[in-house]
Parts: structure tokens; C-alpha cells; sequence
């Protein structure tokens, strides 16, 4: 054997190996959070709201994480700001701070928006890890405080605020039975990232009216979700074909069916709404995401008339 034909055959068993990184392990190239890219999504965002508004709306957005760090968060908190001031109808203030969640902080605000909030894998309870990185009290008087946030931000909702949940922030208090039926849900795990048709519910439904009734296709990691999900306790707007979802769990893989990936709820005389795309700075560069994004903004607010079923009931 010559070494050309040696070489060929290296090149084929090195092709063979990287197939399936090459076609399910789609991570996208990390753009960088500069004025380009800032200007190139204040010329995509849409310059006025959907739906009527009567006065500029107070807007809480949280991007700490203490578990996984999405690459995104920067760019999805500068999109946030952006949709406020370019529509002029919301006031975004930007934290990391979860003191934010005392109540008389979260009183100043109409909603607050949790910026892939990721929590470390052990408690999965956002609170409880910074503030044990904050401080060396004792762990039960932490506890109690981590768990008073969690109740205040409950609290919030059902006496009228808003939420709104960003792709990893719904893994904020994960094993909270509380929060995930707030939210509709918990998080289970994703496969690696991968192209993802994304689907229209009821596309005459007008949170998304920004979309194509065929829907859009991008870059994400699609997740799936456990806890209160199975209640189906909520009205979904956007899902993905299961069938179509590569590398599932060999144990849970779903060969039929749909898994959501936005949905609404109304919780007292609060709402909620949580929206997973997306992992990737990417996809707020179709402008019918934006605009989606910024129709979300406005229904936690209260601004957006529409249909609240739960799934469960239909």
C-alpha cells in the first residue's frame, strides 16, 4: 500500500469518526457582543408595539448565573434593552443581583425577565448558591432566605406581576415542585445542539403572529422538560416534531409526538410566559424572533388580549 492510498484511508476513518460531531454537535461560532452587532439588531428590531400600551412598563432582567454560563447571555440582555427603548415602551433595568428579589424591590417593577439563570446541577435553587458565595452565615438561615426569595417572586406574580423565562432560566429553582408549576415546567436535559424546525402551535393565535405559518428553522439545543410539564398546564404557542430530535436519551427517546419550547399561563392575577429559543446570539437576527420577543414582553405586562387555555383543557 502506497502512502497516498494510506493517506485516503486515514482521511476516510478521520471523516467516519467526526460524522456525527460534523452533523448533530451544531454549536455555532460565538460572536462577539461589539457596536456591529448591537446595530445590526437595533435595524432588525421592530420600532413600535403590536398591541396597544398605555405607559411605559418597569422591566427586571436578571442574567446571573451560578451553573452553566450561556455564551448568549450578554447579547440576549443588550436585545432586551434594545426592544424597550427602540419600541419606547419599557424600562429595562439590568442585574445580577438577587437582592433585587426582596419585596420591595420587586415592587418597583411591572415584570422581571430571567436571562438564562442557570443554577448549579447539586440544588438546582439559584438563590441558595449565591447567596452561600456571599456570605458565611449559617446554612439554615440561608436556606430560609433563599427559600423567602423563592416565595417573593411567587408572590409577585399572582398579585400581578409578570415573568418571563429565557431559554436556561428555567432551570433557576428546578427541583421547586412551587416554581415549576409557576412556570409550567421543569428542566430535564437537552441533546446537543442541532438544526430544529420550529412549529406553530395555533398559528392564528396572535403572540405569534411574527412568524411564518410554516414556522423558522435555527441552530439550538432542544429541550425537554419534566415536573409540571406533564400537567400541560399551560397554552402552547411553539413546539418541535420529537421524531425529528437526534441523539435523545437512548432510555427516553420519543419517536412520536411534540415537545413545546413556548408557552403562556396566567397565575393569579399575574402571567407567565416562557420562551427556549435560544442558545445562540444568532437567532435574535431573524427579525420575527425579535418581534415575538418583544409581543412576549408586552403579554407579561399585561398588554395582550388572548386565548389562555391550558393545553389540559382543550
Amino acid at each position: 500500500m502506497n502512502v497516498k492510498t494510506r493517506c485516503k484511508k486515514l482521511l476516510f476513518v478521520l471523516l467516519i469518526l467526526l460524522l456525527p460531531t460534523l452533523t448533530f454537535g451544531q454549536d455555532v461560532a460565538i460572536i462577539p457582543l461589539n457596536e456591529a452587532w448591537k446595530q445590526q439588531i437595533e435595524a432588525l428590531a421592530p420600532s413600535q408595539t403590536r398591541f396597544p400600551s398605555t405607559s411605559p412598563k418597569k422591566i427586571l432582567v436578571l442574567s446571573l448565573h451560578t451553573g452553566f454560563e450561556h455564551w448568549v447571555i450578554p447579547h440576549t440582555e443588550e436585545v432586551i434593552k434594545i426592544l424597550g427603548s427602540k419600541s419606547r415602551q419599557f424600562e429595562v433595568t439590568a442585574s445580577k443581583d438577587i437582592h433585587q428579589f426582596e419585596k420591595e424591590s420587586l415592587s418597583k417593577y411591572d415584570a422581571v425577565i430571567l436571562n438564562n439563570t442557570c443554577s448549579k446541577p447539586d440544588h438546582r435553587h439559584l438563590f441558595w448558591d449565591q447567596l452561600r458565595a456571599e456570605s458565611t452565615a449559617d446554612s439554615a438561615f440561608l436556606m430560609a432566605k433563599a427559600q423567602e426569595f423563592e416565595s417573593n417572586i411567587i408572590e409577585f406574580v399572582k398579585k400581578g406581576g409578570g415573568l418571563l423565562l429565557l431559554h436556561g432560566g428555567i432551570t433557576t429553582l428546578n427541583n421547586s415542585a412551587k416554581f415549576s408549576e409557576l412556570v409550567g415546567a421543569s428542566f430535564d436535559y437537552h441533546p446537543p445542539q442541532q438544526a430544529i424546525q420550529v412549529k406553530l402551535e395555533d398559528p392564528s393565535h396572535p403572540l405569534v403572529a411574527a412568524f411564518p405559518k410554516e414556522g423558522f428553522s435555527h441552530i439550538d439545543e432542544p429541550y425537554f422538560y419534566k415536573n409540571a410539564y406533564s400537567n400541560l398546564n399551560f397554552t402552547p404557542l411553539l413546539y418541535f416534531d420529537n421524531e425529528e430530535i437526534e441523539r435523545q436519551r437512548a432510555n427516553q427517546k420519543l419517536t412520536s409526538g411534540k415537545t413545546y419550547v413556548a408557552w403562556i399561563r396566567p397565575e393569579g392575577h399575574g402571567k407567565v410566559m416562557y420562551i427556549a429559543p435560544s442558545h445562540n446570539a444568532q437567532s435574535f437576527e431573524n427579525p420575527a424572533l425579535l418581534q415575538f420577543l418583544l409581543d412576549g414582553m408586552q403579554y407579561i405586562v399585561g398588554d395582550v388580549a388572548c386565548d389562555e387555555t391550558p393545553l389540559m383543557k382543550k
